[in-house]
């Protein structure tokens, strides 16, 4: 069976910035041990994987190590191979995941992703994580993930976890944020038992860092840096319990696959 396999990079405007994706077109869905084979076989942090069902499209996620609920900029990268490598001619495309509907909508040049919102609650810093981190956070909140809020931008780029004790968390992985002299925030974000040792620009992140920072600035749309060696800007937008996630994404590589 040949696949073809779509490499890009999402929330990036040139090559080499952003968040590399693979994406995979299917006529139909293959065992999950096929799909997990082919995302560790690839090796980028997140591989999606999309099938046509009558107006809209299934669409699943892997990490290296498994399976993940919600992933942004393969999703973003998703919408670009559709609107742009297959022809797609409406304004927006329409994906079936395990987060629910999910529709990206091509705008003014952007790809306009609407996720649901994840407000984290205030908790108890972990001392785990303020040993991972090797800094006290000013606040800590908990979603899928620990939020970990710092004093500032010159912080959130000197973090230098460690990972082995992330891995012991609870969470799916550790948002390390602060305000930001030039957006509204920035953020990095670890992931190390989904195989993620440092995402260079996380979607999923910024459903719960959105109305988050919506709070604490009272604005609702929002500029954001993610500090990644990569790095990325997202803009986001809080509407009641959804959030609004916009980038553009950029074809590194177009292949096939051969699986036997």
């Amino acid at each position: 069976m040949k696949i073809r396999l779509f490499h890009v990079d999402a929330f990036a405007k040139r090559l080499f910035t952003g968040n590399p994706a693979a994406v995979c077109s299917l006529d139909r869905w293959l065992s999950d041990t096929t799909l997990q084979a082919i995302a560790a076989e690839n090796n980028l942090s997140e591989i999606a994987f999309f099938v046509p069902s009558g107006a809209t499209f299934g669409l699943r996620w892997f990490t290296p190590l498994r399976e993940i609920d919600l992933c942004g900029h393969a999703t973003l990268a998703t919408a670009h191979v559709i609107f742009e490598h297959l022809g797609f001619a409406k304004a927006s495309v329409v994906f079936e995941t395990r987060s629910g509907e999910l529709s990206v909508t091509k705008k003014g040049g952007l790809l306009r992703m609407d996720f649901p919102a994840q407000l984290p609650e205030p908790c108890a810093c972990p001392p785990i994580l303020a040993d991972a981190l090797g800094i006290q956070p000013l606040e800590v909140l908990a979603a899928d993930d620990y939020l970990a809020v710092v004093e500032s931008e010159e912080a959130v780029r000197a973090i230098a976890p460690d990972q082995a004790l992330l891995t012991r968390l609870d969470r799916r992985g550790v948002i390390v944020t602060a305000r930001s002299r030039e957006a509204d925030f920035v953020s990095r974000f670890f992931a190390p038992k989904y195989g993620v040792q440092e995402d260079p620009v996380t979607g999923s992140a910024h459903c719960e860092l959105t109305p988050y920072w919506a709070g604490k600035l009272a604005k609702n749309s929002l500029e954001a840096r993610q500090l990644s060696r990569r790095g990325g800007t997202i803009l986001c937008e809080l509407q009641a319990d959804r959030v609004i996630l916009s980038g553009t994404a950029v074809t590194y590589m177009v292949g096939e696959i051969e699986v036997k």
